[in-house]
């Protein structure tokens, strides 16, 4: 499957990112033939959390500092509670998240990740959905939060928890291949 084939797509994450929301749109990205790279705070290892413990280790490609929004199509942003968390106090993670945002890129966030939408301000007006615990953060920086299983409004793509990942992933490939189509890719 080659749907997105000329997309370029960045994962941005950090130590603590829920394991299953990070490796499952890697891998169904990637298959259906984005060119996707992993960016975070440092280059080199992050740890996912796997339920109550560490779990696997990703390399990022990039440190975060090294990304330009200009050079993709859209950004990923994997939830866990620790990850979001530590990426929402990093300037440059809030910066890339507008960069995104401000040049009409995708940005698809699940699970606790839509916190980065709340502190880049960009949720306001906007129909999201998250992890159950994010929605009085969502609706106190004006956003409307809906419990879906996905949930798209303009650019912003959101998700609530690792069961809903099939039609997380499949929404983000189906929102690319309308910007294939159009000849939007990056």
């Amino acid at each position: 499957m080659t749907a997105i084939k000329d997309t370029k797509i960045l994962i941005m994450a950090t130590d603590g990112f829920e394991q299953s929301e990070l490796f499952v749109p890697l891998e169904k990205l990637r298959a259906a033939g984005a060119d996707v790279h992993i960016a975070a705070p440092k280059k080199g290892d992050i740890k996912g959390w796997d339920k109550d413990n560490w779990g696997r280790t990703v390399v990022a490609d990039l440190g975060i500092d090294e990304v330009d929004a200009d050079d993709y199509d859209a950004l990923v942003l994997p939830g866990g509670q620790m990850n979001p968390d530590v990426l929402r106090l990093n300037e440059r993670a809030v910066e890339l998240v507008l960069d995104f945002l401000d040049s009409e890129k995708i940005v698809a966030a699940i699970c606790h990740a839509p916190w980065l939408l709340v502190e880049a301000d960009a949720v306001e007006g906007r129909m999201l959905t998250s992890w159950p615990s994010v929605k009085t953060d969502i609706e106190n920086a004006g956003g409307d939060w809906v419990d879906e299983e996905v949930v798209v409004d303009d650019n912003i793509i959101t998700s609530r928890s690792p069961k809903d990942l099939d039609a997380f992933c499949a929404k983000i490939i189906e929102e690319l291949e309308q910007l294939e189509d159009v000849g939007g890719s990056a």
